[in-house]
């Protein structure tokens, strides 16, 4: 009995040399761009490849040159966050436009169990990818230790405090952190808020510093409500729970633009008005702040450049270069708009 169609055969370097009426070696030559190779001989074998369908045989090259020439973007979020977030793709069309001007491919692999750790571990270990870039490694991270252990070039997207010996490429989120709490003090709001998350790496654990240390002596733990993820739904539970705490807050630092867009749902929802009741911002500069109404405000980290970076590192590495063992923090700016 038929069990679905022949699979059809691929045309080979033999197809080609018999079809350009020339020797393997030198249809080799021309797919391999040598040198030493006449025009003619050149024109003649790309014709004859269009003719017979040849495609380069990757895998044959790749287990010759023990290359793969494929770089892992291993993002520890769950797999509905890596779509909805713009940063991280912000920081993968950064990645990937370094990775393709160097005819690299990018792997995209999402880490949302400790299932996909173990898989993605082991696939790490196969050598299917030549290097790797880590964002929103935590503490503790598997995936992280996995990478030490093999020794593969890398770079953090971050900076989980535990690894050393690791390049990564971050922004000050602490000195951004005050620097938006301090400019929404100086509205005058006198109960701020902050709805934090992310407290087991390194993003989330600056912003609560650098929050509570703008407010200094009027920091209020119980203004502080914490969830695991920078997400819509965040926002929307954490303002809830900040209004049921203190009805009278008047001022809110959400830890990501995506919880400040929750938060702002929160607040229409108790029927509060943004900012003339309660002044809201963020932090990322996404696509969320434009779409929230009134537009937030919210502080400015180069996504895409985060990404660029940390491809260049990964390269650097495979090229055999010597690339800082210590972190590169770029630059934040505050973007002030109508939600304070």
């Amino acid at each position: 009995m038929a069990t679905g169609a022949a699979r059809p055969r691929r045309a080979t370097i033999h197809d080609v040399a018999a079809e350009a009426g020339l020797s393997r070696g030198t249809v080799s030559r021309v797919i391999n761009a040598e040198r030493y190779v006449s025009d003619e001989a050149r024109v003649a074998v790309e014709a004859a490849i269009a003719r017979v369908g040849y495609v380069r045989n990757t895998a044959a090259r790749n287990l010759k040159t023990q290359q793969s020439h494929a770089i892992g973007l291993i993002v520890h979020e769950p797999h509905s966050l890596f779509l909805e977030d713009p940063v991280i793709g912000a920081i993968l069309l950064g990645t990937n436009a370094i990775l393709s001007e160097a005819d690299y491919q990018l792997v995209s692999l999402v880490i949302d169990s400790d299932r996909d750790s173990d898989r993605v571990a082991e696939y790490l270990s196969g050598g299917f990818v030549d290097g790797v870039i880590i964002i929103s490694a935590r503490s503790g991270d598997p995936i992280a230790h996995a990478v030490v252990k093999l020794g593969i070039p890398a770079a953090f997207v971050g900076h989980p405090p535990d690894i050393e010996g690791i390049p990564f490429i971050g922004i000050d989120n602490f000195a951004g952190a005050k620097a938006i709490t301090e400019r929404l003090l100086a509205t005058g709001r006198r109960r701020v808020g902050m709805i934090a998350s992310a407290l087991d790496r390194d993003s989330g654990q600056d912003r609560l510093a650098g929050f509570r240390a703008a407010l200094g002596d009027a920091f209020d733990p119980n203004l502080v409500v914490d969830y695991p993820l920078y997400s819509h739904g965040t926002g929307l539970s954490g303002m809830r729970q900040l209004l049921s705490r203190a009805p009278d807050i008047d001022g809110v630092f959400a830890a990501s633009d995506s919880i400040a867009a929750g938060a702002l749902d929160g607040l229409r929802e108790a029927g509060r008005r943004v900012p003339d009741d309660v002044g809201i911002v963020g932090f990322d500069d996404s696509a969320w702040a434009l779409r929230c109404q009134p537009t937030l405000s919210t502080v400015r980290q180069p996504a895409d450049a985060l990404g660029r970076l940390a491809a260049e590192r990964v390269l650097s590495q495979l090229r055999g270069e010597q690339v800082p063992k210590f972190g590169t923090l770029l630059p934040t700016s505050i973007v002030w708009r109508d939600s304070a």
